[in-house]
């Protein structure tokens, strides 16, 4: 394979090893960082843009003040409330090469396909054994279409188990020639059902992500790619009864037997300071640490009653 063009390559956030959430058996995750929703809970806030960003974790920092010897831009300073002034910092990543505690670290790097596939290979006698193989997530891998459509070819080539996580914002007619001949399962994300309840939490509407779930399940019904739509439980937006109850009208509509339900947890809230973005949405701000029990209850039970059996996440 000839060495990618650099400069076209998209950013990778993290390959994760030896997962146990991301699909069947023990998988290697592919992150990729850039995303074309901008979910006010968003799990992985690192993910959203395209672009590099620097993060810093004031619990590993040690004090040292060599970030700051280092840093021209003087971007750097213990009075800034994020510790880096990000309209000054021009993105070298010099601090990040002379933290002595990775309390600072670049979030996004460039990889090429040899680069991922190579670390992959690594743990493919876990995959074997254990039924698993690559789940593909991000942020939204289809993004970078092109790219991704390289990598999975080149993984099938291996005989490893392909998984995708999306969130179903896509151009249908290039997912289904590029993406789905090389995929075993994907993994469909539906938020909210109102689209201006979709558009004012996540930034866009939501009329092509159903088209697109519509379209792939049709899809998916004669052929032996498995579709699972996910439905993640956010405190007041995703988990009221009026949501879940279209959202379950929605699949035994197009002939949904099974769905996953993610619980919410508020991870997010820490990450967001590491990266210097305060959280100014009322909504989210004081939103629960997580879903109580009853309510995930009364959403199974919800789903359970319009005939969509719940899987494990």
């Amino acid at each position: 394979m000839k060495t990618q063009d650099h400069s076209a390559l998209p950013l990778i956030l993290e390959i994760k090893a030896n997962s146990l959430d991301d699909g069947p058996g023990i998988r290697s995750v592919v992150f990729f960082k850039g995303c074309p929703l901008s979910c006010a809970w968003c799990h992985n806030p690192e993910s959203k843009i395209s672009t590099p960003e620097i993060s810093h974790d004031q619990n590993a920092c040690v004090g040292c003040n060599t970030c700051m010897d280092i840093c021209q831009k003087k971007a750097i300073s213990s009075e800034n409330q994020f510790f880096i002034d990000r309209n000054i910092c021009d993105l070298c990543f010099e601090c990040v090469d002379v933290c002595p505690s990775n309390a600072l670290e670049q979030v996004g790097i460039k990889m090429q396909i040899l680069q991922i596939v190579d670390k992959i290979l690594k743990y493919k006698p876990f995959f074997e054994t254990s039924g698993g193989g690559v789940t593909l997530s991000g942020g939204e891998p289809t993004l970078n279409m092109q790219f991704l459509s390289k990598l999975l070819i080149t993984i099938k080539a291996k005989g490893i188990h392909t998984l995708i996580e999306t969130c179903g914002l896509f151009n249908f007619d290039r997912f289904k020639s590029l993406i789905y001949p090389y995929t075993d399962i994907i993994y469909f994300d539906l938020k909210i059902w109102k689209t201006s309840d979709h558009k004012r939490f996540c930034g866009i509407g939501n009329e092509l992500i159903l088209n697109n779930f519509k379209a792939l399940q049709a899809l998916c019904l004669n052929s032996g790619v498995t579709l699972v739509p996910r439905i993640p439980l956010i405190p007041g937006i995703t988990d009221t009864n009026e949501n879940i109850t279209k959202i379950s009208k929605f699949l035994k509509s197009l002939y949904v037997e099974k769905a996953v339900l993610i619980p919410y947890h508020s991870f997010w809230k820490e990450k967001i300071k590491k990266l210097g973005i305060e959280n100014s949405d009322l909504e989210t701000k004081d939103m629960p640490a997580w879903v109580e029990p009853d309510q995930i209850n009364a959403c199974k039970d919800i789903m359970q009653d319009a005939g969509i059996k719940i899987r494990e996440h």
